[in-house]
């Protein structure tokens, strides 16, 4: 046996017989060396790294969740949802409608006379029924003449409060990123300083760890920023992409938004389209009356859904009548026709009352007439 203090070489494996050197203390005290080592590496791997995992793994979820909210799968929630007691959370927020003691509006004796076409009337309307897409999600629309399309307000103008909201989770978003990439640094200096050995393999994997998940998270975060400087300015009629029925794409050539409504205009001339006639003279509905709806529910362009007429609601903040249906309203139906069984236009779908079922409103097509009077006639 060697001595590992002065090489002496013998037989005995207690005691050196040159040296003294008791060979059990030495292994004792060099093991407690080698602990001590490994003890300071993994503190510094622990306070400087262990700790900030759960930040990153938070940071991925904040970022993932700031794109489901905004983007989803490219499907907003563009039809509104109205609460009884309490506003929306992820829609632009409108005033809610009284359920209580509803007043109704008186309604004609005349009725619409069926129209002289054998063609189906839903399948009309929906050849008059346009999707649309903007920087932040999508909705619907339908031609009222020959080159004038009309959607809602919130499909084609953004939530000023969304749209603050979403500025400053960029804005987090930003600075833990910035933290993150401080921290990794910090990691590859403490790395250089350690010697080999299962402290050092360990922060190797860790740092490594870390880098994968911020590489995950930077692209995700660049497309939000990307998406925030296109909400940051005002809509421009080119930012609107209008998908027909026929699959052809085309973009907006002029945007009208009424500020007293939900209501916006957009304008095609690039073709002679077809549209969704009002009916004729002061013919209203009765209850009871089958009505149809045409939108692009969560990116399902084109679906139809059949209900009945409920009644007239008015409502008393400012006074505004909405149609009631119960025919399906889901996100990405505002804005399209609300529809009867003769094929005209009764209304524009805009929203429903969050927590129920069977309970969406329209805005009467006689309100999209008054607003775009000049530009319609």
């Amino acid at each position: 046996m060697r001595c590992p203090k002065c090489e002496h070489e013998q037989k005995n494996s207690v005691e050196c017989e040159a040296c003294g050197l008791i060979f059990a203390k030495y292994r004792q005290v060099q093991e407690r060396k080698k602990e001590e080592i490994a003890q300071q590496a993994e503190k510094a791997g622990k306070t400087g790294t262990g700790m900030k995992i759960l930040q990153v793994i938070a940071l991925v979820v904040v970022v993932a969740g700031t794109t489901y909210y905004f983007t989803g799968v490219r499907q907003p929630e563009t039809t509104r949802q109205i609460a009884a007691e309490s506003p929306p959370l992820n829609t632009v927020e409108p005033q809610p409608v009284q359920r209580q003691v509803p007043k109704m509006v008186a309604q004609a004796e005349t009725r619409p006379q069926p129209v002289i076409n054998n063609q189906n009337v839903v399948e009309r309307a929906k050849n008059s029924t346009v999707s649309i897409e903007t920087p932040w999600g999508t909705g619907s629309g339908f031609f009222v003449n020959k080159n004038y399309i009309v959607t809602n307000r919130h499909v084609v103008k953004f939530d000023e409060k969304k749209l603050e909201d979403f500025k400053n989770q960029i804005e987090t978003n930003r600075q833990l990123i910035e933290l993150e990439q401080q921290k990794i640094a910090e990691m590859k200096q403490t790395l250089r300083q350690l010697p080999k050995g299962p402290s050092r393999s360990q922060l190797v994997i860790i740092i490594a760890k870390r880098e994968e998940q911020l590489n995950r998270v930077l692209p995700q975060f660049q497309e939000e920023e990307r998406r925030l400087e296109l909400l940051d300015r005002r809509v421009q009629p080119s930012d609107i992409k209008i998908i027909l029925a026929d699959g052809s794409e085309h973009v907006a050539n002029y945007l009208l938004v009424s500020e007293t409504s939900d209501l916006a205009l957009l304008s095609l001339f690039s073709g002679d389209w077809t549209y969704i006639e009002r009916p004729p003279g002061t013919a209203g509905l009765h209850q009871g009356d089958k009505v149809y709806t045409i939108g692009s529910p969560v990116g399902l362009r084109f679906t139809v859904t059949a209900g009945i007429f409920s009644g007239y609601r008015q409502q008393e903040s400012d006074g505004q009548i909405y149609l009631q249906t119960d025919a399906a309203i889901n996100p990405g139906n505002s804005g399209g026709p609300l529809i009867d069984e003769h094929g005209y236009a009764r209304g524009v779908n805009t929203m429903i009352l969050r927590d129920t079922q069977g309970i969406g409103f329209a805005i009467p097509i006689e309100k999209v007439f008054e607003e775009f009077g000049s530009t319609l006639y």
